[in-house]
């Protein structure tokens, strides 16, 4: 209990946080969880700190990691970056290759980061979280600026600010290039031109709530790179709690209910191989119930009140 105190009374906190594809350079700073991952090649993919010495990413790319040939470096190109290479890999069991349902893993750091102003681990979304339509949401990477275009030197660290879209929309939106699950959350302009890329996989989008950051999401994949109506797909952190807290038995990461206000529109989109939802048919059914109820007993009372006159003639 004393840990989980511990790590929700630092995550999600940038200190020097006052505030891709379509995105902009973000401060020094600004998004103190974001890890890059390197070989000796150089970056090819992106993680989250959630504590001192675990890292969450994705499963895809985590398929060319070596233990002993991939480090992580956290605040990267910064002098107070921090670098340690990686001693355990769990990949999630569930993950499928050829749809990239479950596509989250855990990394395991050879030894302890330290917290500082520029170091410190995000709050991952509970199982109870809830992200409506057009969630306002950020994302952040070295990956690509368009499709199979790198970020050019020196390499800053961008941010793009993408709504989430609903799941019900996201399936109606990818019927024809992928199948989106309950564990998959979508996110990205409905006119393209902002989006997560190559590169950027593995990385978080997260969402303010309060004075605290949430991670909703996982980058996982999406078709080519911020094209109109193919929002980016990414792993719903809310899925994986349990999961998480199972790897990691100490020190466990920080999890923050992301509660969304008003109602979910999204409830409201149907296609093909959407189905509308139905919820009026047991009110309305109840309601015809109790009318023809009272339809049969007005009935009876002016039967009885027509045969009680007969009889008093």
């Amino acid at each position: 209990m004393f840990a989980l105190l511990l790590s929700l009374s630092v995550c999600g906190r940038p200190p020097l946080n006052t505030r891709i594809v379509g995105g902009q350079d973000a401060l020094a700073g600004a998004w103190p969880w974001q890890a890059s991952l390197h070989t000796s090649s150089g970056h090819f993919c992106g993680g989250s700190l959630i504590n001192n010495e675990w890292v969450l990413t994705a499963t895809s790319p985590c398929n060319y990691l070596k233990k002993k040939k991939t480090f992580l470096i956290l605040n990267t190109l910064n002098a107070n970056e921090q670098s340690r290479s990686v001693s355990e890999i769990i990949k999630h069991p569930g993950y499928i290759i050829s749809t990239n349902d479950n596509d989250v893993a855990l990394l395991h750091l050879s030894s302890p980061v330290t917290f500082t102003d520029f170091i410190r681990p995000v709050c991952l979304a509970s199982s109870s979280s809830t992200f409506f339509n057009r969630t306002v949401s950020w994302v952040t990477g070295w990956g690509n600026i368009k499709t199979d275009v790198s970020l050019p030197s020196p390499q800053t660290l961008q941010e793009v600010q993408v709504p989430v879209v609903g799941n019900r929309q996201c399936k109606c939106l990818n019927k024809n290039f992928a199948s989106i699950t309950d564990n998959m959350i979508c996110a990205g302009l409905l006119e393209g031109g902002k989006d997560s890329c190559q590169g950027d996989s593995g990385g978080p989008m997260v969402s303010k709530q309060g004075s605290l950051w949430v991670q909703s999401g996982v980058v996982s994949f999406g078709k080519d790179c911020a094209l109109a109506d193919f929002p980016g797909v990414y792993a719903r952190v809310s899925k994986y709690q349990s999961w998480i807290n199972e790897k990691i038995t100490s020190n466990q990461p920080g999890f923050v209910a992301f509660t969304s206000n008003g109602t979910d529109d999204d409830l409201a989109i149907n296609c093909d191989i959407v189905p509308a939802i139905t919820t009026t048919t047991v009110a309305t059914t109840a309601t015809t119930t109790v009318a023809l109820e009272t339809i049969f007993t007005q009935k009876l009372l002016v039967n009885f009140a027509i045969n009680h006159k007969e009889t008093e003639k």
